[in-house]
C-alpha cells in the first residue's frame, strides 16, 4: 500500500535494473532520466519516495535534492552514487536526504531501505491491516459491503468505526453515491428528528424554510448512524418504522418519501446490556444488527501499531510542511508496548505531539511523551540514566516554545538556521514567534 517510487537515473541499463528490482519487490515505479524530468513528474504524480543518482547532467542529484526539499520538504529522498565518500554522504544527509546508498549495492539492501522510508498510500481514509485479526475482519467487511444488509459496527471509542464504515461504502455498489454520517450523540434531542427526517416550512417555530434530512441526503448511497445507542427511545420507534417501510415523512409533512439507502450504525456500548436495561429497543437492535462487525482495540492488533504510526507521521509531516522524520528503535518499542486505551485516536494525538517535540529528523522515545512508561518499556528502550535530561513540562505548548527559543539561542538568532534545526519551515517559525510576542509583550526575540 505504498505510493509509487520515483527513480532518477541517466544510465539506461541501471535505471531499468532499479525499476525491475522494485517492481519485483511489489512497488509501483515511475522513472526519469534526469533531475529536470523528475521535477516535472513530481508536479503531476503522487510519489512516496525519490531515489536519485548523484552524478547526472545537467542537473545532478544534490541539486535535485535541494529543489525537492524546497518544494516537497516531507518527501524522502535517497541518493546513490559510485563515487560515494563519507563527506559527501554526510553533506547529503545534512541537506535532507533520508539515506545515502553507495554503488554497487545488493537488491535486498535497496528494498530494505525503500521499505523503511517510502510513504504509504493512505487513499481516502484507507484502513491499514497487518494484524491477522484485522486482515480477517477486512475480508469479511469487503464481502459484507457487496450486500445491502444493515451492518452494526461495535468497538471501543477511538478504534475507527467511522473509518471502517467509509471503507464499506467505498467497496459497495453504492460507492458512487453519497455517504452521509450523523453523530446521534452530538445533536440535541429536540433537533434530532428534524436532522434525520427533515421538516417542512412552518412545521414548528423557527422552521423558516424546508429542510431535507440526512436520510434524503443519502438517497442511493449510505447513511451512517454513529453512536446510535445514544438516540432517545421515542425517536428509536420512528427510526424503526422508517427502516421497515423504507419511506419517511418530514416533520410537518403529509407525503411519504420513498428511500433507497443502505444503513450502517456504530456503538461503543454493549448492545446486549443496552437492550436488557431497556435503553435500546430490541426490535431496532435486530433491524440494525443484521451483520455485526466488532472492530478490535488497538492493543489487540499490535502488528498494526507501527504501520499506523508511520502513516500518521507521513500525513502530519505533509500538513506541517517539514521533513519526514523516522522513529528510533526505542520509540518503536515504546509504541508497541504501550496499552493504547484511547486506541487509534490516542495514537494520532501522540504522533502529532511527537512532531512538535522532535527537533530533528528522528523521533526518540521521550518525544512521544507517553503518560505512563512501564518497566518493560524502559528495559526495551535501554535509556541511558546518566544522560542529561531537561525537566518535563506539563504543558506541551510551553515545551514547544522552550525548544524554539533554545534553537534560536543556539543559532544566535538566525531564524533560517533555527528553522532547519527544528525541522520546520521559516514561515511556521515566524508565525509561532508572532504568537509568542502577542502572549508576552516583554518577550524579546
Amino acid at each position: 500500500m505504498a505510493l509509487p517510487v520515483l527513480i532518477v537515473e541517466d544510465d539506461d541499463a541501471l535505471r531499468e535494473a532499479l525499476v525491475d528490482t522494485l517492481e519485483l519487490g511489489g512497488y509501483q515505479v515511475i522513472a526519469a532520466e534526469d533531475g529536470s524530468e523528475a521535477l516535472l513528474l513530481l508536479e503531476t504524480h503522487r510519489v512516496g519516495m525519490v531515489i536519485s543518482d548523484v552524478q547526472m547532467q545537467p542537473m545532478d542529484g544534490n541539486t535535485l535534492l535541494y529543489e525537492i526539499k524546497q518544494h516537497y520538504p516531507w518527501l524522502p529522498v535517497m541518493l546513490m552514487t559510485a563515487y560515494g565518500v563519507i563527506d559527501k554522504a554526510v553533506s547529503a544527509l545534512h541537506a535532507g536526504a533520508c539515506h545515502y546508498l553507495p554503488k554497487p549495492f545488493e537488491p535486498d539492501l535497496l528494498l530494505t531501505q525503500v521499505e523503511k522510508y517510502v510513504l504509504p498510500d493512505l487513499g481516502l481514509d484507507e484502513v491499514l491491516a497487518e494484524a491477522p485479526i484485522m486482515k480477517q475482519l477486512m475480508d469479511i467487511a469487503r464481502r459484507a459491503a457487496m450486500a445491502d444488509a444493515s451492518i452494526m459496527l461495535t468497538g471501543e471509542s477511538g478504534v475507527g468505526k467511522e473509518v471502517m464504515a467509509r471503507y464499506i461504502h467505498r467497496h459497495s455498489p453504492r460507492a458512487s453515491k453519497p455517504f452521509v454520517a450523523i453523530n446521534c450523540a452530538a445533536i440535541p434531542e429536540q433537533l434530532l428528528e428534524s436532522t434525520l427526517f427533515g421538516h417542512e416550512k412552518g412545521s414548528f417555530t423557527g422552521a423558516a424554510t424546508q429542510h431535507v434530512g440526512k436520510f434524503e441526503q443519502a438517497q442511493g448511497g449510505t447513511l451512517l448512524l454513529d453512536e446510535v445507542t445514544e438516540m432517545p427511545l421515542p425517536l428509536q420507534a420512528k427510526l424503526l418504522r422508517v427502516l421497515q417501510e423504507r419511506e419517511l415523512e418530514r416533520v410537518g409533512g403529509v407525503k411519504p418519501i420513498a428511500l433507497n439507502i443502505r444503513v450502517l450504525a456504530t456503538s461503543n456500548r454493549d448492545l446486549a446490556i443496552e437492550v436488557k436495561e431497556g435503553r435500546f429497543r430490541e426490535d431496532l437492535f435486530y433491524r440494525l444488527n443484521v451483520f455485526p462487525l466488532r472492530i478490535p482495540a488497538l492493543r489487540e492488533r499490535q502488528e498494526d501499531i507501527l504501520p499506523l504510526a508511520r502513516s500518521m507521521l507521513s500525513r502530519y509531516s505533509v500538513a506541517y510542511q517539514r521533513r519526514l522524520p523516522v522513529f528510533s528503535h526505542e520509540a518503536e518499542q515504546a509504541l508497541k508496548h504501550y496499552e493504547w486505551f484511547g486506541n487509534i485516536r490516542e495514537l494520532d494525538n501522540v504522533i502529532q505531539r511527537a512532531l512538535i517535540l522532535a527537533p530533528g529528523d528522528e523521533i526518540a522515545a521521550e518525544h512521544l511523551y507517553l503518560p505512563v512508561v512501564s518497566a518493560n518499556i524502559a528495559a526495551d528502550m535501554a535509556l541511558d540514566d546518566a544522560a542529561e535530561t531537561k525537566p518535563v513540562t506539563a504543558n506541551i505548548k510551553d515545551m514547544e516554545k522552550n525548544m524554539i527559543l533554545d534553537a534560536l539561542k543556539s543559532t544566535n538568532g538566525v531564524r533560517k538556521a533555527a528553522a532547519e534545526k527544528l525541522g520546520m519551515s521559516e514561515r511556521t517559525l515566524r508565525y509561532k514567534l508572532a504568537q509568542y510576542r502577542e502572549q508576552d509583550g516583554n518577550l524579546t526575540i
